[in-house]
């Protein structure tokens, strides 16, 4: 009986001692609860759904060095992050991807888009290239490499500066965010 009574005692303690790293699922898509990223481990900050009147787009998530929910201290930030967008719809087309992110980049910079113009657009040359329902891309800032860009874990694209990743970062953080309710999710709320 005693050492029935220990087993339990040292297994209730394992239990409270290992944590549980369970991922998120939002719309069906396992969002996993860190990313690595230039050897540092990055969390996930929260994630949501982008939504277009009926139609779910995409899943978009923020991994952060820590957990943040100020948008402008993220977006101004020269840290590790990172966003991750699950494609989950067959409507996104890139016609459709490139009209929406030229409007992200729009509302992000209050339209001063001149000295990014052509950064923007090799970015938007990544998805002309193709996207299709259950593709993943991540967009990963590390400071004083620029932001790197991967499709289904193929890299697909390098962009230099910090005035890039705030610019592309504002898409889902800005004052002016493409969908409001994403932007709160990915902020943790």
């Amino acid at each position: 009986m005693k050492l029935y009574k220990k087993t339990l005692i040292l297994l209730a303690c394992l239990i409270l001692v290992v944590p549980t790293a369970q991922a998120a699922r939002v719309a069906g898509v396992e969002i996993p609860d860190s990313l690595t990223a230039g050897g540092q481990t990055l969390v996930l900050n929260g994630a949501g759904i982008r939504k277009k009147f009926f139609l779910k787009l995409y899943v978009g998530s923020l991994y952060l060095k820590q957990k943040n929910s100020n948008a402008q201290q993220i977006i101004e930030a020269d840290e590790p992050m990172a966003v991750r967008l699950d494609i989950i719809s067959g409507m996104i087309t890139p016609k459709r991807m490139e009209q929406g992110i030229l409007e992200g980049f729009e509302a992000s910079t209050n339209g001063r888009l001149g000295p990014l113009a052509s950064r923007i657009d090799k970015f938007i040359d990544i998805f002309r290239a193709g996207i299709d329902k259950g593709d993943r891309f991540i967009m990963t800032y590390l400071p004083g490499k620029g932001t790197t860009v991967s499709q289904n874990g193929k890299i697909t694209g390098q962009f230099e500066g910090l005035d890039f990743k705030q610019a592309l970062f504002g898409i889902w953080l800005s004052r002016k965010p493409a969908q409001a309710s994403l932007k709160q999710a990915m902020l943790g709320g």
